[in-house]
Parts: structure tokens; sequence; C-alpha cells
């Protein structure tokens, strides 16, 4: 089974058990966090509409944080000797996709049209 989580407005295919690292989230070591779902498939079914997703999660420990590498940029304008060279290092968090549940039950024809509840 297989799923495809957004966070960090990237998309990642993901695994159980299978540790990544994203941007950088609000939660400690040890904390567990849900991700937002994309797509799951199980390898015969995949539900990838959001009323197929409906009761469909992706659970995630968070195992730390860490800083990428330092990426150098370096700006100039020529003829004017305006020079400006900066470096930035990316904070991610890294995390271990604990379990991927795919509860994707068909919502009823009542439920997608309202629910049939009157409208005042």
């Amino acid at each position: 089974m297989f799923a495809v989580i957004s966070t960090g407005g990237k998309q990642e295919l993901v695994r159980e058990g299978q540790r990544l690292d994203v941007e950088l989230l609000d939660a400690g070591p040890g904390e567990t966090v849900e991700l937002e779902t994309v797509m799951v498939s199980d390898g015969s079914k995949t539900a990838a509409t959001p009323g197929e997703l409906v009761g469909a999660r992706v659970l995630a420990k968070v195992i730390g944080t860490r800083r990428g590498p330092k990426v150098i940029g370096f700006t100039y304008k020529p003829k004017s000797n305006n020079r400006r060279r900066w470096g930035h290092r990316q904070n991610y968090t890294t995390i271990e996709i604990v379990s991927i549940a795919s509860e994707a039950s068909q919502p009823s024809l009542g439920a997608m049209a309202g629910g049939g509840q009157a409208r005042d």
C-alpha cells in the first residue's frame, strides 16, 4: 500500500516504514502528525478524489529536525561596484510513516447532494 501526501507545498509518494525529510513542521520529536492525503492505493484500488478520500489517513512520527545543505547566492550589478553574497540553509523535519489507512468508503448519494436537509 502506498499514498501520496502533500506537505510544504510539495507532494511525496510514501510507504509504511519510510523515512523522509519534509519542510519544517510544528511538532516535536516523538509526536505523531496526520498528513494531508492526495491519493491512496493498495495495488488493486486507487482513491484520488475528495469523495473517495473520506476516512483515508496517513500518520507519521516525527524523528527530529535537521538543516539542509548550504546554498550560496551571489548578486551583482555591473559597472556600479554593487555585489552581495548570501547563504541559506533550509530547516527540515525528519518523519517516519507509521500507518496508511484506506477507509475509503463511497459516500451515499444523499450525502453528496446535501444530506437531504431542507433549506430555509
